[in-house]
This record gives structure tokens, C-alpha cells and sequence, in this order.
């Protein structure tokens, strides 16, 4: 099996796995645990599993001139990236979170921009925006919804400058050194607003499923999400890693349908629709001359 398959295997299975988590991270809070506190549980998790593995990994050394680029990427990737997200959730719901999600390949795309990919971005962007500005459940306060909607849109943007900045890493170093010390970073970042939240978790109330849920949170959409997107980002462009975003709201949905979570709406359909629009026009070849 070549490298490009495996990369886009990778970077499939990153966004299927990301895709449930929406309905699944909603689903804790707040009655399990505010989102710092999970965020902190996220964050702590993966760097542990992250340095255990490195332990029978090759050992590299980080060049001085490049931890400013670790510490840009953890910022963006593992801190305002996860707690937006996180918070968005919370105040927002998994299909709108998963419909936002596809803005972020939009912001990667970095080819000549023609009259079509402009207009395929402001279709794209309309539609992010109807969610964000009309889309509002009946049973949570239309403000609380809207701000969420805000934080996801943070969100994308966060992860799609994370995912163009990592790629540069990613030519240099082995993806376990990128990530334990991405990491690392992140943990350090995010525990002095994070770790209090954290320590106040009733861990003795929770039942099998809520750990379970909890576990692939932490293993799932933060260990393996993150370690199977850097490894696709070895041999794929950043804007092709971003592309797979797009099934997230198709497999966010029919999950957050099948379980009760959430509902589908004539505007979650239209927004779709723009969404899915503005990224065929985006993403088509450069015009001929």
C-alpha cells in the first residue's frame, strides 16, 4: 500500500472518528463536566500517551529556530482551538458544530484565487453564516446558540491555520515529536485556566458510559485525531487533509439523528447545501487561459 493511500485512509478515518465526537462531547457537558475541565482531560490524556509512545520512538532533537513554530501550533492547535470548540459545543449543537466545522479547508486553499473561487468562498461563507446568525433551536436561548455558533466559527479557523502551519513540521520530524511536544505545550498553556475546572470533576459519580464516553473523547478525538492527521499531512497537502472535513457533516448529522441528540432543520438543509457549494466552486481547477 503506497503513501498517499495510507495518508488518505488516515486522514478519513481523522474525520469520521471527529465527526461523532460532535454528539458525543455535547452530550457531557455541562451535567458531567464544564469545558475546561474537559479540555484539561483532553489535553493532559493525549500528551501522556503521546510521551509514553515516544519512549520506544527515535529520539529527536528540535532545532532552536523552530520552537517558535511548536509553540504557534500548539497555540492555535491545542488552546484556542480545543477550548473554542469545546465551549462552542456546549452553548451551540452538534449539527451546527459539524456544519461549521467544513469552513476550515475554505481558509487553507492557497491556489491563485479566480473569479469562481470567489464566489465559491462567499457561497461557502453565507452559508456558515446563516447557521450562525438564523439557525436557533426552540429549547436553548437563542443568544447562548449564536454565541456558541461564534466559537465554532473561531474554531475552524483556529485548526485550518494549525493544520497549515504543523505541515511544515511535519517535513522535518517524526509525528510522535511533534506531537508530545505540541502537547506538552498545549498542557502548559491551557492549565492555569483549565487544571481548577479539571480537579472538581466527580469522577465517583460517573457510570460505565459516561467513562467510556470521557475515554473517546480523550483517545479518540484528541490522541487519534490528531496523531492520524499529521501523519496524512506527511505526504498530503494541507488543503487536501482539510477536504475530508466536509464528511463531518454528514456523519455528524445522521449520528446526532440517530440518537436523539438533535434534529434536522429546513436551515441546517440550506445551509448544507451553500456550505457544499461554495467548497465544489473552491475547489475547482484553475481556469484556462
Amino acid at each position: 500500500m503506497n503513501n498517499r493511500l495510507l495518508a488518505i485512509i488516515a486522514a478519513l478515518t481523522a474525520t469520521s472518528i471527529f465527526g461523532l465526537n460532535h454528539t458525543i462531547t455535547k452530550s457531557l457537558m455541562p451535567v458531567f463536566v464544564t469545558p475546561p475541565g474537559l479540555l484539561f482531560a483532553r489535553v493532559l490524556g493525549a500528551c501522556t500517551l503521546f510521551w509514553v509512545i515516544s519512549i520506544f520512538s527515535k529520539k529527536e532533537k528540535i532545532q532552536k529556530k523552530d520552537w517558535a513554530k511548536f509553540l504557534f501550533c500548539s497555540v492555535f492547535g491545542m488552546s484556542v482551538n480545543m477550548i473554542s470548540a469545546i465551549k462552542g459545543l456546549e452553548l451551540s449543537t452538534p449539527i451546527n458544530s459539524s456544519i461549521i466545522s467544513t469552513i476550515s479547508p475554505i481558509i487553507m486553499i492557497k491556489e491563485n484565487v479566480i473569479k469562481i473561487r470567489l464566489i465559491g468562498v462567499a457561497i461557502g461563507f453565507i452559508g456558515a453564516i446563516s447557521i450562525i446568525l438564523i439557525n436557533t433551536r426552540t429549547n436553548i436561548n437563542p443568544e447562548d446558540i449564536r454565541s456558541g455558533n461564534l466559537l465554532l466559527l473561531l474554531n475552524s479557523i483556529s485548526y485550518a491555520i494549525y493544520l497549515v502551519a504543523v505541515r511544515s513540521l511535519t517535513k522535518k520530524y517524526s509525528v510522535i515529536t511533534i506531537m508530545k511536544w505540541l502537547f506538552l505545550l498545549g498542557l502548559i498553556l491551557n492549565t492555569p485556566f483549565s487544571i481548577h475546572q479539571f480537579l472538581e470533576i466527580p469522577w465517583q459519580i460517573y457510570d460505565k458510559i459516561t467513562f467510556l464516553k470521557i475515554g473517546f473523547v480523550i483517545t479518540g478525538a484528541t490522541f487519534s485525531v490528531y496523531l492520524l492527521n499529521v501523519y496524512a499531512l506527511k505526504t498530503l497537502k494541507a488543503s487536501t487533509v482539510g477536504m475530508f472535513i466536509y464528511l463531518q457533516p454528514i456523519i455528524g448529522i445522521l449520528y446526532a439523528i440517530a440518537t436523539g441528540s438533535d434534529n434536522l432543520k429546513l436551515t441546517d438543509i440550506i445551509a448544507v447545501c451553500l456550505v457544499f457549494t461554495g467548497i465544489y466552486l473552491v475547489s475547482l481547477k484553475k481556469e484556462a487561459n
